[in-house]
């Protein structure tokens, strides 16, 4: 069994919380949120001191963002439907984990902590 913490993050909701133009380029957007996040899995995150590192991070991307690729730190998944429903399966197939959620999504939210997730918002990796 892994004992590395699971961070999943909604890579559309975390994008969508700043308007930065993100609209125009959803695959530029979701690259830029996947390489904020490579130095947490090493480093934690930001405001969460508690969480042991290293982090296993997982990005789960949708839509236009799809053809995201993983790079050293950070696993992109690409949900063949819904975002929503991959991270949910993906909280679903690792019961025995410590498993953090980032979104602000409240049905997502709801969702995974039924499941025994923990949520945080999308402030926790874009300050």
């Amino acid at each position: 069994m892994d004992t590395a913490p699971l961070v999943i993050v909604d890579a559309a909701n975390v994008v969508g919380s700043v308007p930065d133009g993100w609209w125009r380029d959803r695959r530029g957007a979701a690259e830029r949120v996947r390489d904020l996040l490579v130095p947490y899995a090493e480093e934690g995150l930001p405001g969460l001191p508690d969480l042991p590192v290293p982090l296993e991070l997982v990005l789960v991307v949708e839509g236009g963002a799809r053809g995201v690729t993983s790079v050293p730190g950070v696993r992109v998944e690409a949900a063949p439907g819904s975002g929503d429903d991959r991270i949910v399966e993906l909280v679903a197939e690792h019961p025995d984990r410590a498993r953090l959620v980032v979104t602000a999504d409240r049905e997502l939210r709801r969702r995974v902590t039924e499941l025994g997730a923990e949520v945080t918002g999308p402030r926790t990796v874009r300050p």
